[in-house]
This record gives structure tokens, C-alpha cells and sequence, in this order.
């Protein structure tokens, strides 16, 4: 391990808002995000395969009425949103250190608002179905998580696992509202994410390739 990335996870440690298993909360936050660590009973949305975080930072900033979580298993990519959190002060937003197939055992049924998805692993090979975060394995632990009205928002630059997923909801009878496009900045959906970009969208953008886009709900 790198001497930078050591001391990053050194770092993780001592940060507030970095939950991971050495933390004495860490293993109680579900269904007590906003009484125990927040302290603050406002609208959660969890950002899955969060990375750096550029997404649940951007979104808390422009939204202080409610609270913002960012979900991965890499401890570096962590350390780069919870320092973005703290340079700027900001409160309403946090770091879950977590595989996603886990996701079950940090958050209660309807105790989240909204999800991102935010260029993930595409998983191209067939073996690595099951893996991809818009799998219909996923689909049901979202669907457990999200309050009745909650909103899943999936951005990717890659076309298979785009055109994967659509096939996936569409072959689904609980999925409402489905709204998508393959071209997002040319679409009229493009106010929807905020002017956010993630590092992989800023370097896929650079590269001419085009971002895709949905949102959707569960009936």
C-alpha cells in the first residue's frame, strides 16, 4: 500500500464524517441516520458506488434541507469527499464505508428518499450479472429502502449496461414513471443533475462519449 493511501486511511479513522467498522456507530446507524447522526430529521438520498463523492457533495451543497450519503468500499476514494465536506463546512452530508450488497444492514425499509447511481462498474462480463448495481437484485433492495414516492436517478457512459438496465425495468411491473434518455446533454433532462460531474463523466465527455440517463420509480 502506498504511503499517500495509508495515510488517507489513518485519516478515515479519526473524521466524523467517515462511518466505517472502527467506528462504535457504525453498526447501529439503521433506521438512526437522522436521529444519531445527522441529528437533523430531514429527506435522505444515498448516493451508491459513490467513489469521490462529487455527487453527494454537489448535492448537499445545493440542498441543506436535507441530508446526503455517499456509499462505497474504497477508503481513499472516501477521503477525497469527506475532505471536499470538511474544507467547506458542510453537515448534511456523509461517507459510508460498505459493500453495496450490504446495503440492507445500514439503512431501514422507507428510511430513504432518493437514489443515485453514478457511473458504476458496468460488470460486462455474463458472469458479473448478478454484480451490476441496476441488476434486479439491487432493484429489490432499492425498492425495500425507498419511501413510497422515492426517486432512483442512474447515470453511466456505458451503452450495454445502459441498454441492460432499461431492458431490466421494462420487463418489471412495479416500475413507474421511466423516463431516460442516451444523450443527456442534449436532452431535456439535463437540468436534472445539477451541473454535477464526476471525475469518469469529465474524462468520458473529454473523450466525445456521450452520458446516458433515467429516473424511475417502484409503484
Amino acid at each position: 500500500m502506498g504511503r499517500a493511501k495509508l495515510k488517507r486511511f489513518n485519516e478515515n479513522s479519526s473524521r466524523h464524517n467517515i462511518l466505517q467498522d472502527d467506528k462504535p456507530i457504525y453498526k447501529h446507524l439503521k433506521g438512526n441516520w437522522n436521529k444519531d447522526f445527522f441529528k437533523v430529521d430531514q429527506p435522505i438520498t444515498v448516493e451508491m458506488g459513490c467513489g469521490k463523492g462529487e455527487y453527494t457533495v454537489g448535492l448537499s451543497k445545493l440542498n441543506p434541507n436535507e441530508n446526503f450519503i455517499g456509499v462505497d468500499v474504497k477508503g481513499d476514494r472516501l477521503w477525497v469527499g469527506s475532505t471536499m465536506c470538511i474544507e467547506e463546512g458542510i453537515e448534511n452530508a456523509a461517507f459510508l464505508r460498505a459493500q453495496i450488497q450490504l446495503i440492507e444492514d445500514f439503512f431501514s425499509e422507507d428510511e430513504v428518499s432518493n437514489i443515485w447511481i453514478t457511473f458504476p462498474d458496468p460488470r460486462p462480463k455474463d458472469r458479473d450479472i448478478k454484480r451490476r448495481l441496476t441488476s434486479p437484485r439491487y432493484l429489490e433492495m432499492y425498492k425495500r429502502l425507498l419511501k413510497r414516492e422515492g426517486w432512483v436517478y442512474f447515470k453511466t457512459d456505458n451503452q450495454k449496461l445502459f441498454e441492460y438496465t432499461i431492458e431490466v425495468l421494462n420487463e418489471r411491473s412495479d416500475i413507474q414513471n421511466l423516463d431516460y434518455t442516451f444523450d443527456l446533454y442534449t436532452s431535456e433532462f439535463v437540468d436534472d443533475h445539477h451541473g454535477i460531474q464526476t471525475t469518469f463523466e469529465k474524462k468520458y465527455l473529454a473523450q466525445g462519449i456521450k452520458i446516458k440517463y433515467l429516473k424511475f420509480q417502484f409503484r
